[in-house]
């Protein structure tokens, strides 16, 4: 095998870094999908309503296709659980903002343990 030289090596660091950083963008993205399909369903009325139904099929198909693509160089647990989290989070915030849910406090330490999780399995994947 080839030694690369010093420039290389660094530009082959740096690839990798924004490749990373690429993924977890995408995989951020993805869990914002969610969070759009999750609330898409229920403007879908049961999937009674022709266009509410076609945003939430094509939010759902895009955020598990960008899923997959981020999972190609992330840890498979981490990402799908930061996917995950993000989805619920969001969720559970728009349907607070949108619906009038529930704010209270067992509701909203319950949502910050899901994000002290997503941080969790970020720092202990690296």
């Amino acid at each position: 095998m080839r030694r690369l030289s010093g420039a290389h090596r660094v530009a082959r660091v740096i690839a990798l870094h924004l490749n990373i950083t690429m993924n977890w963008t995408l995989l951020l993205i993805a869990g914002l999908l969610e969070v759009a399909w999750a609330i898409g369903l229920k403007y879908t009325e049961g999937f009674t309503r022709f266009w509410p139904s076609a945003g939430t099929a094509a939010a759902m198909l895009a955020s598990v296709g960008l899923l997959g693509v981020a999972m190609r160089d992330l840890p498979v647990g981490t990402a799908y659980a930061v996917w995950v989290g993000v989805g619920a989070v969001g969720t559970v915030a728009l349907g607070i903002v949108l619906f009038g849910e529930s704010a209270s406090w067992p509701r909203l330490l319950s949502v910050g343990l899901i994000v002290a999780g997503i941080i969790g399995l970020k720092l202990a994947g690296e």
